[in-house]
């Protein structure tokens, strides 16, 4: 099986509350993204991220807002990023309690 790696940052202040649901062990949300590994754009992200839709939603062409931008850094055989450092510190990242939801 080859291996991607994908950093993911989202804007958190635009998810869609309603959209969440409760699980077993959490509050959840799905989320859904498109990706190009292959042609980043303008600002050097390979694909974008969105809350899902249900296929009823896709069928009448709801959309959701875009929460936040994608970017590969690294594919099995080589790198695309120019610094894999930048992914790694995505594990080391102090995060802040204050989350909006």
């Amino acid at each position: 099986m080859s291996k991607i790696g994908i950093n993911i940052s989202i804007d958190v202040s635009k998810v869609d509350k309603a959209r969440l649901f409760k699980g077993k062990k959490g509050t959840y949300m799905d989320l859904t993204t498109f990706i190009d590994p292959e042609k980043p754009d303008q600002y050097d992200q390979h694909g974008f991220i969105c809350q899902s839709t249900s296929k009823d939603e896709r069928e009448k062409d709801v959309k959701t807002p875009i929460l936040g931008n994608c970017k590969v850094f690294f594919t099995e055989g080589g790198s695309t990023a120019t610094a894999v450092d930048d992914a790694i510190a995505v594990g080391n990242a102090a995060f802040d309690d204050d989350i909006p939801f």
